[in-house]
C-alpha cells in the first residue's frame, strides 16, 4: 500500500526515529502506526543493546522540587558526547526521569528500574531514548530528599553542576538561591565543623604538626598553631564556615536569618 508523508511524520513525531526507518516499518505494517511503533521498539531495543557498552562520560545534572518545595530530586544522567548532552531530547529524558523519581518517591537505582515512565518499564524507556539519540545513555546516580522544611534547587554551567539545599523553614529567594549558588561555586565537603570525619581531621592535624616542626616552630606552641590552622581548614571545607561568595566579609552562618538552619545539601557535578 502507499504510505503518505503525514503517516511518516506522525510516526517520527511519536518515536523520534529517522524518516526512512519510519517509512520502511510503515510499509511492513501496512500503515498501522501503533503496530509500527511496537516494531520500532523491538528493533530499537536491539540497537540500544549494541550501544549499551559504550562509555558515558558526558551528560547533565537535573534538579526538580515538589510544588510545595518540601521534596526534591537531583539526578546525573550520562551520555557519550557533549553534543547529545546539549540536545533537547536528552534534556526531556532527564526531566521525565526526575519527575518520575519525585512522583514515585524513588530512593535507589534498583527501585528506579522497577517503575514505569510513560506507561513503559524503565529499561524500555531508556532504550527508546538510546534509539532516538543514537548514543548510550544512563542514570549514574540520583538522590531524593523529602519531608524538608524548604528545598532550594540550582543549576550552574548549563547543567554541569546541580545543587539541592534544604532548610528548616522557608526563607527569601535571594538568600536561599544565593546559598545554593555558593554551594555550586565553593564545593564544600561538610555542613559544619562537627560533621568533619574524625580520621580526616586527625590526619590534617598530624600534617600541620609535621609542617610546623619542619618550619622550626617550638614544640611548646604547636597546639596553638594546630588550633589556628584547623580553624582555617574548617573555613575551606565546611559550608557554614565559608565566606559567602556574594559578600566575603560574612560567612554562610552569618547570612542565615534567625532560627533558620541548613539541614542538608547535595552537589552533583559532571567531571
Amino acid at each position: 500500500m502507499s504510505i503518505t508523508a503525514s503517516q511518516v511524520n506522525e510516526l517520527r513525531t511519536k518515536t523520534g526515529v529517522g524518516l526512512m526507518d519510519c517509512k520502511n516499518v510503515l510499509v511492513e505494517t501496512n500503515g498501522d502506526v501503533e503496530a509500527a511503533i511496537k516494531k520500532l521498539r523491538e528493533k530499537g531495543l536491539a540497537k540500544a543493546a549494541k550501544k549499551s557498552d559504550r562509555s558515558t562520560t558526558e551528560g547533565k545534572v537535573f534538579v526538580q522540587a515538589s510544588a510545595d518545595n518540601t521534596s526534591a530530586v537531583i539526578l546525573e544522567l550520562n551520555c557519550e558526547t557533549d553534543f547529545v548532552g546539549s540536545n533537547e531530547i536528552f534534556a526531556q529524558c532527564g526531566k521525565e526521569i526526575a519527575t518520575a523519581i519525585l512522583e514515585n518517591k524513588v530512593e535507589t537505582l534498583e527501585d528506579l528500574e522497577n517503575i514505569k515512565i510513560d506507561n513503559v518499564n524503565f529499561s524500555d524507556f531508556i532504550s527508546n531514548y538510546i534509539v532516538k539519540l543514537g548514543e548510550n545513555i544512563g542514570v549514574k546516580k540520583f538522590q531524593y530528599i523529602s519531608n524538608q522544611g524548604f528545598v532550594e534547587t540550582y543549576l550552574h554551567l548549563n547543567g554541569k553542576i546541580g545543587v539541592l539545599a534544604a532548610f528548616n523553614q522557608t526563607l527569601s529567594n535571594d538568600v536561599s538561591k544565593g546559598i545554593a549558588m555558593h554551594i555550586a561555586a565553593a564545593n564544600p565537603t561538610y555542613l559544619a565543623s562537627e560533621n568533619v570525619d574524625e580520621t580526616e581531621l586527625n590526619n590534617e592535624k598530624e600534617i600541620i604538626r609535621a609542617q610546623s616542626l619542619k618550619e622550626g616552630k617550638p614544640e611548646a606552641i604547636l597546639d596553638k598553631i594546630v588550633e589556628g590552622r584547623i580553624s582555617k581548614y574548617y573555613k575551606e571545607i565546611c559550608l557554614l564556615e565559608q565566606a559567602y561568595i556574594k559578600d566575603d566579609k560574612q560567612t554562610i552562618k552569618q547570612i542565615l536569618p534567625n532560627d533558620t538552619q541548613i539541614s542538608t545539601f547535595i552537589r552533583f557535578a559532571i567531571d
